[in-house]
């Protein structure tokens, strides 16, 4: 059931992104949108490349190797999804339209539910889960 509503969280990002690309609404020149755009760019990037060689699955999928707690999964559990929505909700507040706030909410919700689902199964598969979910944020620095 887990793997199942990931991967319809996943289509749910996935369908938000493409909608905003196609209605011009993911990038801005505006060095307002550009600046969160890019340290997204970047956390994204520092965090898959601490995954190193785990590959993606469009089901959330605990792999074998242990869990990630380096880079920033020390602070974040959710560091892609994090800079997913961050570089999406950028794009759309500088577009200012109602129609591309609610496809930033379809990444967002798309998010919320894989990573919800991804807790449930990363718990079942590694004990020392909640012991590192006690000390992390899921998404937001003191927020979340």
């Amino acid at each position: 059931m887990f793997k199942v509503l990931s991967t319809i969280g996943f289509l749910g990002m996935a369908g938000g992104v493409v909608g905003l690309f196609a209605t011009s609404s993911l990038l801005s020149p505006s060095p307002l949108a550009v600046a969160p755009q890019a340290a997204a760019v970047l956390l994204m990037a520092w965090a898959r490349s601490t995954l190193g060689r785990r590959s993606f699955h469009f089901a959330a999928n605990p792999t074998e190797g242990g869990l990630v707690s380096a880079g920033p999964y020390r602070c974040l559990r959710h560091p892609i999804y994090s800079a997913a929505c961050l570089f999406t909700a950028a794009g759309a507040v500088a577009h200012g339209s109602w129609f591309a706030a609610v496809l930033c909410g379809l990444v967002l919700g798309g998010a919320l539910v894989r990573l919800w689902c991804e807790e449930k199964l990363l718990a079942a598969h590694y004990p020392q889960f909640s012991a590192y979910a006690a000390k992390t944020w899921r998404m937001i620095p003191y927020v979340f």
